[in-house]
């Protein structure tokens, strides 16, 4: 990825007898975000008793950011996710602008500033 891409890695806990719900969301929220051309992975992972679920999204930049942040995944089915889990972590790598910072920063976000690395 370049260096003006911004990674997050979101942490969920799933509350107790709502992970089919919370499946159904996801898909839609995959199905959405999947339009978004600054969006280049959006990938859900699942713990071995389902209790935890890490969502890894990858945008191109910073307006991607935003247009993900203003888009229907975030607006409308975030806070349909969030009655059937928890937010538990919440990192960002790189930079999503002044905005988006500010923001994430508010649901608990920390940032993480790109320091080194091999980047193809």
């Amino acid at each position: 990825m370049n260096k003006r891409a911004v990674y997050f890695n979101v942490h969920l806990t799933i509350n107790p007898g709502k992970l089919d719900v919370f499946k159904e969301i996801a898909e839609g929220m995959i199905a959405v975000t999947r339009k978004e051309s600054g969006a280049l992975a959006y990938e859900w992972y699942l713990s071995g008793d389902h209790s935890q679920c890490r969502l890894v999204e990858i945008y191109a930049d910073e307006g991607a950011v935003l247009a993900h942040i203003a888009g229907r995944a975030v607006q409308e089915l975030v806070p349909k996710l969030l009655k059937l889990s928890s937010l538990s972590g919440f990192e960002v790598y790189g930079y999503p602008g002044p905005k988006a910072a500010e923001m994430l920063a508010g649901l608990g976000a920390k940032f993480f500033q790109h320091w080194h690395g091999l980047n193809r």
